[in-house]
């Protein structure tokens, strides 16, 4: 008895959409088997250098702020910006500037890679690389993808534009909110040679901006009571 052709319709959709949940999980998530061979943190041999760096900004509101603090502080940064938030508030991006701190890319629209296509891929990169080489006169030298999800497209496209994929060693917050206290004190504790710390001047979750800024102060004093160094990634990375 012949099957009906709903029947075989459904079987023909069924092995597309396994062919293409198949492809995507090559291109999505295949793709973060590279990601032990990018940098997390400073190579042997730095001494006792830590990077803070800071994602999601600008805020308008909350960058100036912590630009201040680290000003206060001698502190010397990198700060991850998402191209059109710098767009829309270039004040905060000059702030950034002309503190001594370093521009480095979050993509222009701060979409998950996993979401993008090549097409996709190469606008976030080159949008955001625009953007912010003309708002800050320098053109950053590394990329850190949203969430830190990558794809497949991200690595060639990165590499043809002299830019480096760099994440993080150290967290204290991610998509749980943490008390400032208690961020402070996850730093510190995990604090090793060449760390690079991941902080958030905007908000990726709810009030991270006023958590990261309230945890700074112990959290600097900390590090260097332990004798670190802070410096930007790109000092960290020679």
């Amino acid at each position: 008895m012949a099957r009906a052709p709903r029947y075989d319709d459904a079987m023909k959709l069924a092995r597309l959409g396994l062919a293409a949940g198949a492809a995507w999980l090559g291109y999505a998530w295949g793709a973060h088997l590279a990601t032990p061979f990018c940098v997390h943190r400073a190579p042997p041999g730095v001494g006792r250098r830590i990077a803070l760096t800071f994602d999601d900004g600008p805020d308008p509101a909350w960058t100036p702020q912590v630009v201040d603090l680290l000003g206060a502080a001698r502190v010397r940064s990198t700060f991850f910006l998402v191209g059109e938030r710098a767009l829309a508030a270039p004040e905060a991006v000059r702030a950034i500037v002309g503190g001594g701190h370093e521009v480095a890319s979050h993509g222009f629209t701060h979409r998950s890679l996993w979401l993008c296509g090549p097409a996709r891929t190469a606008e976030e990169i080159d949008r955001a690389q625009a953007a912010l080489t003309a708002l800050s006169g320098t053109a950053p030298r590394f990329f850190r993808p949203p969430w830190g999800m990558v794809n497949a497209a991200m690595f060639p496209l990165l590499r043809a534009r002299g830019l480096r994929p760099v994440f993080w060693s150290i967290q204290p917050e991610g998509l749980r909110p943490m008390p400032a206290d208690a961020q402070a004190a996850y730093v510190v504790t995990r604090a090793h040679l060449g760390a690079i710390v991941d902080l958030h001047d905007a908000e990726g979750t709810r009030g991270a901006p006023e958590r990261a800024l309230e945890a700074l102060p112990v959290m600097i004093d900390g590090l260097r009571a332990a004798g670190y160094e802070l410096t930007t990634v790109g000092e960290l990375l020679g």
